[in-house]
């Protein structure tokens, strides 16, 4: 089992991202935005060629991997109605970034959902496919994350994109269902389940997000919380994965400093995002152990302690 982390909820920059990782004794970072002294922040396959070889460098000083690739391929700013070409340019850029790093799995979504249609337009079915063949025809795995798109819309519409382009796998987050619609229901939609959605899709998982957070009515948004402390079912989701066997990738997203996609936000600094990232990570490791621990021997996949203080 991997234990990481979205590496620009621990710091803006590659230097503090290292650290962040080390203060918690890991190895591997799950990287997305990056800031590299004298060029701005942006995603790792945005960043400019002299950029990418600082990170590289500085990775490899610190004997530091990246064990999955938190692209922005088709996600949640685009439309499946926006040219194919921009999202087919950071394919290009990504895979070879990738082969550099030795990186085997990179994120991927599937466009914006509509407001009304609960269908998933057929155009969005080719793109995903087509995007999931260029990764594994360069030997990458691309994996899909139920978050604001069109495969996240609900469980069924999430099997119905495994359906249509073979060779996806998925990396599930625990707590993007508490603010999504079900739009497998009729309106006004119901959220979703975190446990039913990941119930159906596991089998097809693999790599996990570790984030948690409890729906707020009153400001109709979700307030993060610890993991296990909120409403994502993340104690329940690891004690199933773990029983039936799951060895793979699991990354802390805390959202609780810094929220990515929310545009209003400023950027916090770096201390407090990093306190709070290495915090996090040190009680999903308590967690974990935790979880393991209520595990029968014959399906605990380690025994407990192996994640711990080192």
């Amino acid at each position: 089992m991997i234990l990481t982390g979205i590496g620009d909820e621990g710091a803006n920059g590659i230097d503090g991202q290292i650290q962040a990782t080390d203060e918690l004794g890991w190895k591997h970072i799950e990287m997305r935005g990056v800031e590299v002294s004298g060029f701005p922040k942006a995603n790792l396959h945005d960043i400019p060629d002299k950029a990418f070889d600082v990170v590289l460098e500085k990775l490899e000083t610190a004997r530091v991997g990246i064990y999955c690739f938190g692209s922005t391929v088709m996600n949640w700013a685009k439309r499946v109605e926006d040219s194919f070409e921009v999202t087919l340019a950071e394919v290009r850029r990504a895979i070879p970034r990738m082969q550099r790093l030795g990186t085997k799995y990179i994120r991927v979504m599937s466009f914006k959902p509509g407001d009304e249609d609960h269908r998933i337009p057929a155009e969005c079915f080719r793109r995903v496919r087509d995007v999931t063949n260029m990764f594994l025809d360069a030997g990458l795995q691309p994996v899909h994350e139920n978050c604001m798109n069109y495969g996240g819309m609900s469980w069924q519409h999430a099997l119905e994109l495994l359906d249509r382009a073979p060779g996806l796998k998925w990396v599930f987050d625990t707590a993007n269902p508490i603010f999504n619609a079900d739009r497998s229901k009729s309106k006004p939609w119901p959220k979703q389940d975190p446990l039913e959605f990941w119930t159906n899709v596991r089998d097809h998982v693999v790599h996990l997000h570790i984030k948690d957070a409890t729906w707020n009515p009153a400001k109709n948004d979700a307030d993060y919380n610890w993991p296990g402390e909120g409403q994502g079912r993340v104690r329940d989701i690891l004690k199933d994965a773990f029983a039936r066997g799951y060895d793979l990738g699991i990354s802390i997203e805390p959202h609780m400093v810094v929220v990515f996609h929310d545009a209003t936000a400023k950027a916090s600094n770096d201390a407090a995002m990093r306190a709070n990232y290495v915090e996090y990570g040190r009680r999903l490791e308590k967690l974990i152990n935790e979880v393991k621990s209520e595990l029968p021997k014959a399906h605990a996949t380690s025994e407990p302690g192996l994640v711990g203080p080192r």
